[in-house]
C-alpha cells in the first residue's frame, strides 16, 4: 500500500536581526525534525544588501530543498510556526526581521489562495533567492525559464557567499 505523496519543496530563509545564521540553522532543524519533512540540501549563506525604502542591516539568506508529505497549507503552517517559535515579529513589509521562512515552490504546483501563492510570486525577481537556489538546483525552471535566464534579469550587486553550503545548519 503506497504511503502519502512525497513532494519536493524549496524554502527561502533569511534574516537580518540578532544572529540570522543561528536563526536559519534553528529553523532548518525545526523543519527537519517535523515527521512530515526532511531537509535534503541547503545552499551557502549569502550576504545580501537590503532593498526597498527601509534602512536596515544586510540580510543573510539561503535556500533549502526539502522532501515533505505535508500539504502546501500544512507546510506553510510549519514555516509560520517556525518563525513564531524563533520570535519573528511582523512590523513592516520588507522590514528587518529575525527570521523569514518562505515556501518558494512545491513540486510543479501552481496555487493562488489567500495567504499562500506557489510558486512564490516574487522569487524570479530576487537574486537572493535565485543565487542560492541555483547552487542546490542548477536545472531548476520556472514557467519555462531556466534559473540562469532569470538571474540575467535581476540585480546581483553586493550579494556574496559568506559561508559554504552543506551541513552548516547542523553544526550548532
Amino acid at each position: 500500500m503506497p504511503g502519502p505523496h512525497e513532494a519536493t519543496a524549496y524554502l527561502g530563509l533569511g534574516g537580518n536581526l540578532g544572529d540570522p545564521r543561528a536563526a536559519m540553522a534553528s529553523a532548518l532543524r525545526i523543519i527537519d525534525r517535523d515527521p512530515g519533512c526532511r531537509v535534503e540540501a541547503v545552499s551557502s549563506i549569502h550576504r545580501t544588501p537590503p532593498w526597498g525604502e527601509v534602512v536596515q542591516p544586510d540580510f543573510l539568506n539561503c535556500v533549502a530543498a526539502i522532501r515533505t508529505t505535508l500539504s502546501p497549507k500544512e507546510l506553510l503552517a510549519l514555516c509560520l510556526g517556525t518563525e513564531n517559535a524563533l520570535k519573528r515579529v511582523r512590523k513592516e513589509p520588507g522590514g528587518p526581521r529575525v527570521i523569514d521562512v518562505d515556501v518558494l515552490t512545491y513540486d510543479a504546483l501552481t496555487l493562488k489562495e489567500p495567504g499562500l501563492e506557489i510558486p512564490h510570486p516574487r522569487m524570479a525577481m530576487r537574486a537572493f533567492v535565485l543565487m542560492p537556489l541555483r547552487e542546490i538546483a542548477p536545472g531548476f525552471t520556472l514557467d519555462g525559464r531556466t534559473i540562469d535566464a532569470m538571474l540575467d534579469q535581476v540585480d546581483r550587486e553586493g550579494i556574496a557567499i559568506v559561508e559554504p553550503g552543506g551541513r552548516w545548519w547542523q553544526e550548532d
